[in-house]
């Protein structure tokens, strides 16, 4: 498999969030976390971001990713613990924004896909996203189904 081809998707996030700003953020990881993301053992199904504020630091918050990266199956006494929070990585104006958004209601952040760059380093793409009504799901699921339907036909026919 080739570095850039890994693509771990947060499916349902597109149904229920829709998304006004897209970000890719670096995580910071320990140990044998690259190498259970390498072999596709990482999910974004439950995983969300949030901004914590250090003692160390006061003025400044951090994103942090909640996911689940499970444990390396060569990783012996030194592996990793699956589910805790990895520091995002972005740059201070993007996390003064982000930061910003949040304190309106409505907003949160949501992680989108997770990959691999050229360089082999992990990425997640995460999303300033605002929760759907459920008529708006509805609307998805007609227009998807009506894409199913149509491609259907083409097939048929073509």
């Amino acid at each position: 498999m080739a570095a850039s081809n890994l693509l771990i998707q947060n499916k349902k996030a597109r149904f229920q969030y829709e998304f006004i700003e897209k970000f890719v953020a670096g995580i910071e990881l320990y140990g044998t976390e690259i190498k259970s993301i390498r072999e596709g053992k990482a999910s974004l199904v439950d995983a969300y971001c949030r901004f914590i504020t250090h003692i160390d630091r006061p003025g400044r918050p951090e994103l942090y990713i909640l996911m689940n990266i499970s444990e390396y199956s060569h990783g012996g006494y030194a592996n990793h613990e699956p589910r805790r929070e990895r520091r995002l990585l972005l740059q201070r104006r993007e996390l003064s924004k982000l930061s910003k958004k949040i304190k309106t209601t409505g907003f949160t952040i949501v992680p989108t896909k997770m990959f691999l760059n050229q360089n082999g380093f992990a990425k997640v793409e995460i999303a300033l996203a605002r929760g759907k009504k459920m008529s708006d799901k509805r609307e998805d699921i007609k227009d998807r189904d009506s894409k199913r339907e149509l491609a259907r036909m083409k097939k048929v026919n073509g």
